[in-house]
């Protein structure tokens, strides 16, 4: 399908002569004598790009890009200036042009103008539809009474800086939470960092979380920069932060209580503004009483509590999480969605999830892939084994 653009102009010479043009190199073209014309063409239609003039009676140029801007903002934008008229397009592109093109506009420049335009809306579509993807992965599916409690919690303490210890059993989705706190918060245009402490050696999760110098250690053969300084204004999120070793709790507690850290090998101090979200599968508080985990830092990092209930204690919400795993799976692998029978369904419902939300979204995966044109109660008994 041929792409197409508006020309915006009052001269009915150089609207012909762009058109001719335009359309040699394959694209439809549409013409606005005046700013009223673009206006309302701008409104009721959409446009691959938009050539305009700056002077033109009834509406300025500048009075398109404004409109255009509130109603097509993903649409490039193209200002076709007079040479008096350089200033006011400087103008335009500070206002949201993408460029602009000198009268009378030399033909290799406007085609590659376009052609950029053009592709940075690809490209601008493309970031939102993966952003998109990525937001939907990470969604809090559920209306059940535990899930709505932990949401309305999320949205009271999001906009804070308090610190937050999420516990629950493996695979509930308590990295979800830490996500959706980040989001709603103060923070969100600065970095969300993870850190998984149970999957760094004791001896290197300092380094991990505070940084390095430069032969600190036997393989610190360059400067690093941790976690810590890397999360700075924004959140850094700890998950399995009962796998810490004591050591590295003590330097944790210093850095949360005067909010500075010292990397690895280093004396400077470095000062970190950083919300810290913690989770654990594991029963601190019985830690705390085995010597396993500083009580302390336990008080430090509990300042708020949410627990996220295991799948079986929030069954209601099976459906739902289905259904949004069918149209996710259907969606990566580019097919249509798979339909579940109501037996199907109760069938899941009534299964003991030991492995939470990860095991019912790769046993729907296995389900999706396996079964034929619909999802059955044979096919759940076929392809899971029933406990």
């Amino acid at each position: 399908m041929a792409q197409t653009i508006l020309i915006v102009d009052d001269e009915k010479a150089i609207r012909k002569a762009l058109t001719e043009i335009l359309n040699f190199e394959g694209f439809t073209v549409e013409e606005a004598a005046d700013g009223e014309e673009a206006i309302k063409k701008i409104k009721e239609n959409n446009y691959d790009c938009i050539l305009c003039d700056i002077k033109m009676p009834k509406k300025d140029g500048l009075e398109v890009l404004q409109v255009a801007k509130e109603e097509k903002p993903d649409t490039p934008f193209i200002v076709i200036s007079g040479h008096g008229n350089i200033e006011t397009a400087v103008e335009a592109v500070k206002k949201g042009a993408f460029d602009y093109i000198s009268k009378p506009p030399d033909l290799n420049r406007l085609l590659i103008t376009i052609r950029n335009a053009m592709d940075k809306k690809s490209l601008v579509a493309e970031t939102k539809q993966l952003k998109k993807r990525i937001s939907r992965g990470f969604e809090m599916i559920g209306a059940s009474e535990g899930m709505n409690k932990i949401k309305e919690t999320i949205e009271k303490v999001a906009p804070t800086d308090a610190r937050v210890l999420v516990t629950g059993e493996n695979g509930v989705g308590k990295e979800l939470v830490a996500r959706k706190m980040h989001e709603l918060s103060n923070r969100s245009h600065a970095p969300l960092i993870e850190v998984n402490c149970a999957a760094i050696p004791s001896e290197l999760i300092e380094s991990e979380l505070f940084g390095h110098e430069k032969g600190s250690f036997t393989s610190a053969i360059k400067q690093r920069i941790g976690k810590f300084e890397q999360a700075s204004g924004g959140t850094l999120f700890l998950d399995e932060i009962g796998d810490m070793s004591l050591d590295a709790q003590a330097k944790m507690l210093r850095a949360l209580q005067e909010g500075k850290i010292t990397r690895v090998g280093g004396e400077k101090e470095i000062k970190v503004d950083v919300r810290v979200i913690a989770a654990t599968n594991k029963d601190l508080l019985k830690e705390v009483e085995e010597k396993k985990f500083r009580l302390d830092l336990y008080h430090r990092l509990s300042v708020i509590l949410i627990h996220v209930p295991s799948l079986n204690d929030r069954r209601s919400d099976i459906p739902a999480l289905i259904n949004h795993f069918l149209k996710d799976i259907a969606e990566e692998y580019k097919q249509p969605v798979m339909e579940m029978d109501s037996a199907a369904m109760d069938a899941l419902q009534a299964y003991n999830w030991t492995g939470n939300i990860r095991e019912l979204r790769n046993v729907v995966e296995r389900l999706t892939i396996l079964s034929d044109k619909k999802i059955t109660k044979k096919d759940v008994e076929s392809y899971i084994i029933m406990k």
